[in-house]
């Protein structure tokens, strides 16, 4: 039942072979969803599960006209996972949530208050973590700081999944990428108010993380590209007008040095090997530095302008589609 004036919710959950963690998952939404006097939806989104996760959820939707399922042809990964769901949930606040339940769905009222205390955007902040420091809280904490100076969205744990978004706002977020953890950056320049809060956080007790080392270096290469959509994008020239006069100012103060040793100590300029390599890098790494920007915003503005899909949906069952079994070849 639902209370008329009160917003629905939609609880978006990306799952990657979590077969272990589904049916008791799917519980403890129940007893969140049952806390709130208004309509809930939860989306499953099977991101191309090889485990037995998607019989799992198909059971589950069967017995609960609430559940909503889409799968998708393959492992995409979590951004278009989570922007699947995004697109086809009907909420007014839409809840982001991981399957491995060490998201504790029981903090979802927390979000969902704070939402409606007049914040667009809450995210959760895993205080107190329960993961290896070395391999998870370390290089976290490191991207979190880094992310938060380079955005200037101050936020302690860009990287926890639970989050809670206005319909309006994330419907106006588009995702590619590895870009769902720097949503709150991304939406910022929107003037979009953002919340955090603690949540609960648990150790993993079954399957295994998705998670390892080398997530890091792409955490610091989309930050690259979000600083630069975020701050450039409108006014590229002035990212490439800077590197061209740093490029420009180095290369006259060379040649004026090379041309001091010709004309005032004689001094041949041929054959300078380190001259030569030094230029070389220099136009490489402007080249590479500039094509690469570049094609962030060519990427950007083709999945933008076209309309196309970062992902490709196998099929999609709801309540409707299983009393309407043809709808979901339309």
């Amino acid at each position: 039942m639902s209370t008329p004036g009160l917003k629905s919710i939609s609880i978006v959950i990306p799952v990657y072979n979590e077969a272990e963690n589904l049916d008791e998952l799917y519980q403890e939404l129940v007893s969140a969803a049952g806390k709130f006097e208004r309509s809930v939806e939860i989306i499953f989104v099977d991101d191309g599960s090889i485990d037995g996760s998607w019989p799992i959820l198909k059971a589950i939707q069967k017995k609960d006209s609430r559940v909503k399922l889409i799968r998708l042809r393959k492992n995409f990964g979590q951004t278009p996972a989570l922007s699947a769901g995004f697109d086809r949930a009907t909420g007014e606040i839409i809840i982001s949530l991981d399957a491995d339940l060490q998201n504790d769905p029981n903090d979802i009222a927390l979000l969902v208050q704070k939402i409606e205390e007049g914040y667009d955007i809450v995210s959760g902040w895993r205080k107190n973590r329960k993961d290896k420091i070395l391999t998870r809280r370390f290089p976290s904490a490191v991207a979190n700081w880094l992310i938060s100076q380079t955005t200037q969205v101050k936020l302690h744990d860009y990287g926890c999944t639970l989050k809670a978004f206005r319909r309006d706002v994330i419907k106006n977020v588009k995702l590619y990428g590895e870009l769902h953890r720097f949503i709150p950056a991304i939406a910022s320049h929107m003037g979009v108010a953002i919340a955090e809060v603690e949540v609960n956080h648990r150790p993993r007790r079954h399957g295994k993380s998705k998670y390892n080392i080398f997530r890091f270096t792409r955490v610091i290469l989309d930050l690259l590209t979000v600083k630069f959509l975020l701050s450039y994008s409108t006014r590229p020239l002035q990212i490439f007008g800077l590197l061209g006069l740093a490029s420009g100012i180095l290369g006259f103060i060379i040649s004026l040095w090379l041309s001091y040793q010709r004309i005032i100590l004689k001094v041949s300029s041929a054959n300078r090997p380190l001259l030569l390599l030094g230029v070389l890098l220099i136009v490489i790494g402007i080249q590479f530095v500039t094509l690469g920007l570049l094609a962030e915003i060519m990427v950007r503005a083709y999945h933008e302008s076209s309309g196309k899909s970062i992902y490709f949906i196998r099929e999609v069952i709801d309540s409707e589609t299983r009393e309407h079994p043809s709808s979901q070849n339309r």
